[in-house]
């Protein structure tokens, strides 16, 4: 029903309205976590030197089929009231008005999340992806290609700063329209382009 009826009608109202209609998310990184895949001889356990320090990073990012995307790094966890603050400084230097579409984490259906958007005067509208349904939002490809291709590529380096490392890799996406685009290639959200 989202495919085939609930977003296309978001769209043609994005289109009466002169809107711009983002995908926005957000994801958890660990320097920590599983780097991927790599070889040792038979018999051998390949071991990856990392930092002993771990260090733990989130980030919240938006995009449109027009390969606009815009991206904030927070430590801490994603609240109603800091949802706020990305929500200002993303609509900050926006002229058009936004439809942004999102999953229901808890932050993002509180109280102070609707009592802002009310503020908006219809500047900014939130539509909620259907329950357990990832697969929809284009945005969870950032994450993807981000820890695959930026994170997992090296490890942290003694020092190294995970956060300053996220935001590298962000800003390159952010840089590269094309690859922004090329997310919303993928078949299980074909039907944002159809």
């Amino acid at each position: 029903r989202w495919q085939r009826e609930t977003y296309p009608a978001l769209r043609r109202r994005a289109q009466r309205r002169g809107a711009d209609i983002f995908f926005l998310d957000e994801t958890g990184v660990r320097s920590d976590q599983v780097l991927g895949r790599t070889w040792a001889p038979r018999g051998q356990t390949p071991v990856v030197p990392t930092p002993g320090k771990r260090q733990s990073v989130n980030a919240i990012s938006a995009l449109t089929t027009r390969g606009a995307f815009w991206f904030d790094v927070f430590e801490g966890r994603l609240t109603g009231a800091r949802l706020v603050e990305f929500l200002r400084r993303f609509l900050r230097h926006r002229r058009r008005p936004v439809l942004q579409i999102l999953d229901h984490h808890p932050a993002h259906v509180a109280r102070v999340v609707k009592d802002f958007v009310q503020t908006q005067r219809g500047r900014l509208e939130l539509h909620f992806l259907p329950g357990y349904a990832p697969e929809l939002n284009p945005d969870e490809f950032v994450w993807a290609h981000l820890k695959t291709n930026g994170l997992a590529k090296a490890p942290l380096r003694a020092g190294e700063s995970l956060t300053a490392r996220v935001e590298a890799g962000l800003r390159t996406i952010q840089r590269c329209h094309r690859l922004v685009r090329s997310f919303f290639h993928a078949p299980s959200v074909a039907y944002i382009m159809n």
